[in-house]
């Protein structure tokens, strides 16, 4: 009797095991109840371009609420990312979001395995080997980009049947960071996109060498406006270009379009509209690709290369934002939402096509031709266009 109790009684301790370890296993791939989610901003909340990025965490702290602790940084430097990043990890995050381009990422990545590194992509990854741990992302922001021109080509339009200026006078200026074909694809979008509407319309691009400074910044917009500029835009990171703009009545109005941040309250007489990339889909998305334990892929929804994602208005992850209805020209509306409705549909071969050629800046050698076209984002989320438009695009520097 005492032997047939010993075995039942080792019987049931091996079933109270099995289901133990069925129930952890279980537990293992179930929902998580709990993340920690680090954030690293390449500049703080001041400027329009980590302010806007800073939107997507926002939103997760209102999706997830208590269920989420956020870590974040700010103002880290590229060649400064190593120690925020080690920072993080030991802190415990089991996801870190990256709005700034840095080599780093993807070699720190591989020294811990168990946390999942996103960052907004600052190259074509294309053939890149990369680990599994390690993701890009961006919004094709050259869809907002030729949309922001067709506003701008209204109201120049509109700015020509007044007799407000010529046809001849119709030029956008364009302040620029760096001639990288991230920046090159936005500001030929545009022009491409103002150009649908105004055949006649050029562009001046006038480079800072500075993703960040308003003084450098406003100084470019302000030249742009000197050599006959009648609309400013830009793809930099702070408000001085549109300030350019307020300030310059006293020369006749010049209209700004802005990008990543509502420019209405540092511009309200002369801001057109903004085109914005919206992080949300991607970081919600990733978030929740962690906490239910899945391939982040597998839960974004977008155009996949890999481990890398880009998406437009057809999946939110690009947006029109704060039209003045005070300066907007009639039909201005009903010209964007036209274009918009192709790019949800998935047409997007009209933006980079027509009879122009294009010189890559890096070597002159390497032309394109757009009469059979160009698609952007096709193969990775980074923006590959690097031609400079030749006859309707002028390049310039700062003058001292």
């Amino acid at each position: 009797m005492k032997r047939i109790y010993f075995i039942t009684a080792m019987t049931c301790m091996t079933m109270l095991g099995i289901m133990f370890g069925i129930f952890n296993l279980m537990n293992a791939n179930g929902p998580r109840n709990h993340l920690t989610v680090g954030f690293i901003y390449d500049n703080d909340e001041s400027t329009p371009y980590t302010y806007n990025f800073s939107l997507a965490k926002d939103a997760l702290e209102k999706k997830y609420g208590d269920k989420v602790d956020i870590l974040v940084c700010s103002n880290v430097l590229d060649e400064e990312m190593e120690e925020p990043v080690r920072e993080l990890a030991e802190a415990g995050c089991d996801i870190i979001f990256f709005n700034g381009y840095s080599e780093l990422v993807p070699q720190l990545a591989q020294e811990y395995p168990g946390i999942q590194f996103c960052q907004t992509s600052y190259m074509d990854m294309t053939d890149v080997k990369v680990p599994a741990n390690y993701h890009t992302f961006k919004g094709e922001a050259y869809q907002g980009r030729y949309v922001s021109g067709i506003a701008a080509g209204m109201k120049i339009k509109q700015m020509i049947s007044d007799g407000v200026i010529t046809e001849d006078q119709a030029v956008i200026g364009f302040v620029a960071a760096f001639p990288t074909s991230e920046v090159i694809s936005g500001y030929t979008a545009f022009i491409l996109g103002v150009r649908s509407i105004v055949p006649t319309a050029t562009m001046r691009v006038c480079y800072t060498h500075t993703w960040s400074s308003y003084v450098l910044e406003k100084s470019a917009a302000q030249q742009l406006i000197e050599d006959g500029c009648v609309i400013i835009s830009q793809h930099t990171d702070t408000i001085g270009p549109a300030i350019a703009c307020e300030e310059a009545s006293s020369r006749g109005t010049v209209y700004f379009v802005g990008y990543n941040q509502s420019m209405s309250e540092v511009a309200p007489k002369t801001s057109l509209i903004t085109s914005r990339i919206c992080w949300e889909p991607y970081v919600l998305a990733a978030v929740e690709a962690v906490r239910t334990n899945k391939d982040i892929e597998s839960v974004v929804s977008g155009r996949i290369h890999g481990t890398d994602v880009s998406a437009g208005f057809g999946n939110g992850w690009v947006e029109m934002i704060d039209m003045n209805q005070q300066v907007i020209a009639p039909g201005t509306e009903d010209a964007m939402n036209s274009a918009i409705d192709q790019f949800i549909r998935g047409n997007s071969s009209f933006v980079f096509r027509g009879d122009y050629t294009g010189i890559n800046p890096n070597d002159p050698s390497d032309t394109i031709n757009l009469r059979n076209g160009f698609v952007e984002n096709e193969n990775s989320s980074f923006p590959t266009f690097n031609y400079i438009l030749t006859d309707i695009i002028t390049i310039e520097e700062i003058r001292q």
